[in-house]
């Protein structure tokens, strides 16, 4: 049965990306279908092998590491805030980003990441299609992040057709930023945080081909990328220290306004409708919920999460999972888990025009103009990759 979903599921978000693609005629169809069969053999790598088991155990011990690294120098400055056995979110899973950054900065600093993500994107753009630039974007977003990768291709940016610009932001909204992984792991089960990040690579890829159908020529697949200004050892500290704070305390700080919101919306609806604002949400997520492969007796719930995740963040989302993973199956947490391990939202749209804002202006009003179908199209990535592991568990 769950074969016969995931055809339905496939056919589903095809139709829905079809819809609103700039140009069906163009679509190619030979590196959705090996980008497709690529991401089932990954998935089912990952989470039905021992080596991937192995692989996946080992990536999470390196993250428990360094999480256990970073509680030291949580320890020193908020030792004693928190009662003996309670929990605090932000010291416990927000602050660590900090040390992450660091960690990032350093790889950075000695050239360590911009070769692999170069090396990664190069190998990428030999099977999906693209052109190199926007296969070492989709790499070098899931490491720097969403809004910071720009920062790289900055004198290219003003060059870009709207349609490679789409590209760029899409996969710049699709994935996540490295320097988190680490906090969503403490959230749901680090196999499907893994899952994700690979799943929607290629995810991403596809809905853009549908979606976003171009080609690229020889002449313009050039990749140029801005120079770091020289900086000391001290100096790199110093500002990945400040970076990974201050996205700390600005996701802490969306959780606290959104949250919040949410809560006041679903008393207000309560009080008129006798229904939660929540639970309208899950009603028209549901179906989407249903093509993944989750049981339809757990539709509505997952319908619920996945709305939540829509209109808040991954984070709101996630502490939703967790209070209601006693009700659902393994398999529906772990479809759900990894669709939440995205930027998909709304709040994406601004960071990423805020992001080309600070470079070039012109270009953050075309973004700006497309931002709908931005999240749109990054909403059916995460569906897609969802519906790839729903025929896996």
């Amino acid at each position: 049965m769950k074969f016969i979903i995931f055809t339905f599921g496939l056919i589903i978000i095809f139709l829905l990306a079809f819809l609103v693609s700039s140009n069906r005629k163009q679509i190619k169809y030979k590196p959705i279908a090996i980008m497709l069969v690529i991401q089932l053999v990954l998935s089912y790598f990952l989470l039905n092998t021992s080596i991937g088991f192995i692989l996946i155990k080992a990536i999470s011990d390196a993250f428990g590491t360094l999480l256990k690294y970073a509680e030291s120098g949580i320890d020193f400055v908020f030792g004693g805030l928190v009662n003996q056995g309670e929990f605090s979110f932000f010291l416990s899973v927000l602050l660590p980003i900090i040390f992450i950054a660091v960690l990032i900065g350093i790889l950075q600093h000695f050239k360590v990441l911009p070769f692999i993500i170069k090396g990664v994107g190069f190998l990428l753009s030999k099977v999906n299609g693209l052109g190199k630039l926007e296969s070492y974007n989709a790499v070098a977003a899931a490491v720097i992040g969403q809004g910071e990768v720009f920062i790289t291709v900055k004198d290219q940016l003003g060059q870009l057709p709207k349609k490679r610009l789409y590209t760029l932001c899409a996969s710049s909204m699709s994935t996540v930023s490295m320097s988190i992984v680490g906090s969503y792991m403490k959230m749901i089960e680090p196999k499907y945080v893994v899952t994700a990040l690979v799943l929607n690579l290629f995810s991403g890829f596809i809905i853009v081909h549908i979606v976003n159908p171009y080609t690229v020529s020889e002449e313009e697949d050039i990749l140029e990328l801005q120079e770091e200004e020289k900086q000391t050892f001290f100096e790199m500290l110093g500002e990945y220290i400040t970076l990974g704070f201050t996205v700390a305390v600005m996701v802490g700080a969306m959780l606290i306004g959104f949250v919040a919101l949410m809560t006041a919306i679903n008393g207000v609806f309560n009080a008129i409708f006798g229904i939660t604002f929540q639970s309208v949400l899950g009603y028209i997520f549901s179906p989407l919920a249903f093509v993944m492969g989750i049981p339809t007796s757990e539709m509505l719930e997952a319908g619920k999460i996945m709305a939540t995740k829509l209109v808040t963040n991954e984070f709101v989302a996630m502490l939703d999972l967790a209070n209601a993973s006693a009700d659902l199956s393994p398999r529906t947490i772990g479809i759900l888990s990894v669709f939440l391990v995205s930027f998909a939202n709304f709040s994406s749209i601004g960071i990423i025009a805020g992001a080309t804002k600070s470079i070039n202006a012109k270009q953050a009003n075309v973004v700006s103009q497309f931002g709908l179908k931005l999240l749109y199209g990054a909403t059916l990535v995460s569906i897609l990759s969802g519906i790839i592991v729903g025929v896996m568990l």
